[in-house]
């Protein structure tokens, strides 16, 4: 049975976002810092380029930084890897407060494409 246009099961709108990130990855045994750029962002989930690998269920906090206004603004999520592909990394975001939740809806609300058009 081919999957429709209507089977899909994203729930919140992803837009593209391009920005410089910071995660910091988290196992039993390490703590690991990377840097990356992401290629789009959800309201529970961001995709990050990245040629590492990482196992699914990776704990990480993924900090992301917004600039350009008058001061820089630090996004911070706790989030698991939850896809891996030979581009990158998925992660779903599990938790973060009240203003990165507003921040992230301001930036999917502005950078979404209108379908209607």
């Amino acid at each position: 049975m081919a999957a429709s246009k209507n089977d899909e099961r994203r729930k919140h709108s992803r837009v593209g976002f391009a920005t410089q990130i910071k995660i910091i990855l988290k196992t039993q045994a390490h703590q690991m810092d990377l840097e990356g750029s992401s290629k789009d962002l959800s309201l529970k989930g961001i995709f990050v380029r990245t040629d590492k690998q990482f196992a699914m269920g990776t704990a990480c906090c993924v900090n992301v930084y917004l600039t350009g206004g008058i001061e820089e603004i630090k996004l911070s999520m706790e989030g698991s890897v939850v896809r891996q592909t030979n581009t990158g990394i998925g992660i779903a975001f599990d938790s973060m407060d009240v203003d990165t939740y507003s921040h992230l809806k301001n930036i999917v609300r502005y950078n979404r494409v209108d379908d209607s058009a």
